[in-house]
């Protein structure tokens, strides 16, 4: 009978350790031309405009190297499928097309919202080391779903309070 601690007899397991093979080469693309457009900033500085504007092109490439990922389930490659078909088609609830820039919005919120699905079944040393992007993947993705429900709540709220005035 194998041998268990103390947390393990009472029915909490370890996890395994998670080792992650990065292909560098594939990786190395996106990241030298993130690089070669905004300067490298050391831990803990403040994001600036440019890591906003690569936000959106951050978090898609976070969800096409998850797709990849043996450590990610078929559910969740799935989903990350689903959201960089979204962000890839030209049709879009929001087109940027006809609209500009505002035109994307829609696309970081289906990303976003994409990615925190996956976060819920996947590592997320996992999901780390697969972001190019400044800061934690986590942090950046809790800010962009966080900043979407205070829209959509702000906004729904001003609808209720049209109608209910009407």
């Amino acid at each position: 009978m194998p041998s268990t601690t103390p947390n393990e007899s009472r029915g909490a397991r370890r996890e395994a350790p998670i080792t992650i093979d990065l292909d560098r080469d594939e990786r190395r693309i996106y990241d030298r031309l993130r690089s070669s457009v905004l300067s490298q900033r050391e831990p803990g500085d403040a994001s600036g405009l440019g890591d906003l504007l690569f936000l959106l092109p951050d978090l898609t490439v976070l969800l096409s190297r998850l797709m990849r990922d043996d450590h990610v389930p078929l559910t969740s490659k799935a989903l990350a499928l689903a959201g960089v078909a979204y962000v890839l088609s030209p049709l879009d609830f929001m087109p940027a097309i006809l609209i500009g820039p505002i035109g994307l919005v829609d696309d970081l919120v289906v990303v976003a919202a994409t990615l925190s699905g996956i976060l819920n079944k996947v590592h997320p040393d996992v999901v780390r080391s697969h972001w190019s992007g400044q800061g934690d993947a986590l942090e950046a993705i809790h800010r962009v779903t966080e900043w979407t429900a205070s829209q959509l709540t702000g906004t729904f709220n001003a609808v209720v309070a049209r109608l209910i005035r009407r």
